[in-house]
């Protein structure tokens, strides 16, 4: 098995990373919609990590945006980049994702990471990180609100209220399913608001995770207990 290592120059403390944050920062696109909601692919993205042999397993999962059926599954396992800083948690996992990224043979289309865009103290978490260095639309979905406040939405499925920081709205608190626990939406790179809010409920049908996030879970920690396995 092939671990990724550490790329050469990558960012080694706070302030480097910073550095590199607000630099990327100043290239995210926010004027354009974004690609079709059920058209495409689109490609859910997540890791799993072992520090106690300081590893991290990705998984990039390809979904036809119609159907939801997986198109192509991907795994890399490199080592972890970055201390446990939050905030800078892109820094951790960016090269291990970047790597089961490029071994996709279909094209990605729409990223969709489990965590934050500009829902994020400086406005650039690990979607917008990811866009940037791809090029690609991404946004983010993810379990909690971090540190930003927010009015409970409507029980309904569809339903939201603006996830908030000073007062600037940087995501929704979405409701994807009836009666249950709201996600967390956030604009990473060259797609709307709304239409990463659109995207996140045509792929949660069922439940309250998008199946992007539900099939990437699954496989990166299949990935890292193989990892595990053989080392």
């Amino acid at each position: 098995m092939t671990i990724i290592g550490i790329p050469a120059g990558w960012p080694a403390d706070e302030d480097a990373a910073r550095a590199v944050q607000q630099e990327l920062r100043g290239r995210i696109v926010l004027d354009e919609e974004g690609p079709a909601v059920g058209e495409g692919h689109v490609t859910g993205l997540d890791v799993a990590y072992d520090d106690e042999r300081d590893l991290v397993a990705a998984a990039a999962v390809v979904l036809d945006a119609r159907t939801l059926d997986v198109v192509e599954e991907a795994t890399a396992v490199g080592r972890v980049s970055f201390p446990y800083v939050p905030g800078l948690l892109a820094f951790r996992e960016i090269p291990t994702v970047l790597a089961a990224l490029g071994s996709l043979t279909a094209d990605p289309g729409l990223l969709v990471c489990d965590g934050y865009g500009l829902a994020h103290p400086r406005r650039f978490g690990l979607a917008s990180h990811l866009g940037v260095l791809t090029g690609r639309p991404s946004i983010g979905v993810a379990k909690n609100p971090f540190t930003f406040t927010y009015e409970q939405p409507g029980t309904e499925r569809g339903e939201f209220s603006a996830l908030l920081a000073d007062g600037e709205e940087v995501g929704r608190a979405l409701r994807t399913q009836a009666r249950v626990k709201p996600v967390f939406v956030s604009v990473g790179h060259r797609v709307s608001l709304d239409r990463a809010a659109a995207h996140t409920l045509h792929l949660a049908p069922r439940y309250r995770i998008p199946e992007t996030t539900r099939h990437a879970d699954s496989l990166c920690r299949r990935a890292l207990k193989e990892a595990l396995g053989s080392t």
